[in-house]
């Protein structure tokens, strides 16, 4: 029989104490960067109760311990519970028209290359190059898409493409019909993103805390929406200061409709609706930079 710890109204399977909290607090922030809110503490528990369950330990101070001890594979699925990926299909949709114009600005200047660093279960990197196809005409453009994130649960949604038909309910139908197949027999309910669209994307795992990142600019663009929200400000500055190098003297760096970089004014200066450039001085250095790049080729 399992022993329930009785909380205010609440039945828990596990005990669950303030000091575990602030355990799972500090771990999380350690390697991941998320900053956990104080009231997030029963969100936190129904999520790694199920870890508690997979795993067979029956006290969270014996799991966490299993972490502390650098356990990599339960590393790996601890910041995968605790990690949100809420998306959508063109989701904040004034990026993409820009996402456009900006491209084909620089069609034949030099190879376009785009980052989406936050990718989850796709649908962002995906939109990212359905609005490319659209804008260049073509399954070939000359754009490369990089799409990362922490989860590598998202990670092997979105490089598989398989979607419920009600998370592309909101597409036209003219886009179903380029750019998806509709499942058949077992997969009926379900489309799959057409392979030319798969092509144009390179999935991969990135913490963007990691001491590197197997990234190479100069990128015309970054995709970094409603991932800063989970970080404290010291943290988006350290990210937003290793985006600003990888970046094209005009590159663009799209950020969440809730997220302004206001205390980073000395690296990104606001463009548009939460679309953000290099401030004028890192301008000045990335040509010169690419300038003396030139001279040397």
């Amino acid at each position: 029989m399992v022993d329930h710890l009785q909380t205010g109204d609440r039945e828990r399977e596990f005990a669950f104490t303030g000091k575990d909290f602030e355990r799972v607090r500090q771990l999380i922030y350690a390697h991941a960067g998320i900053s956990l809110n104080a009231s997030k503490q029963d969100m936190v528990y129904s999520r790694l109760a199920r870890r508690l369950r997979a795993t067979g330990i029956d006290n969270f101070s014996d799991y966490l311990a299993l972490l502390e001890n650098n356990d990599e594979a339960e590393w790996e699925a601890f910041v995968n519970s605790l990690t949100t990926n809420l998306t959508a299909f063109f989701r904040e949709p004034h990026h993409f028209p820009l996402l456009a114009e900006h491209l084909l600005k620089q069609k034949g200047k030099h190879p376009l290359a785009l980052w989406c660093s936050a990718s989850s279960t796709g649908e962002e990197p995906y939109s990212m190059a359905m609005t490319i196809v659209e804008a260049f005409g073509s399954f070939k453009p000359p754009v490369t898409i990089v799409a990362t994130d922490l989860d590598t649960n998202v990670l092997a949604k979105a490089a598989a493409g398989i979607y419920p038909l009600d998370r592309v309910e909101k597409l036209s139908g003219a886009v179903l019909k380029r750019f998806f197949l509709k499942g058949a027999g077992a997969q009926q309910g379900y489309v799959r993103v057409r392979p030319e669209l798969r092509e144009m994307i390179t999935f991969r795992q990135v913490n963007l805390l990691g001491d590197e990142w197997p990234i190479r600019g100069p990128l015309d663009a970054i995709f970094c929406r409603n991932v800063m929200i989970y970080f404290d400000k010291e943290t988006q500055l350290k990210i937003l200061g290793r985006f600003a190098p990888l970046l094209q003297p005009d590159g663009l760096l799209f950020a969440g409709h809730s997220e302004s970089f206001h205390n980073a004014g000395h690296l990104f200066s606001l463009r548009g609706k939460t679309v953000y450039e290099l401030a004028k001085k890192n301008q000045a250095h990335h040509t010169g930079t690419a300038t003396a790049k030139n001279r040397e080729s």
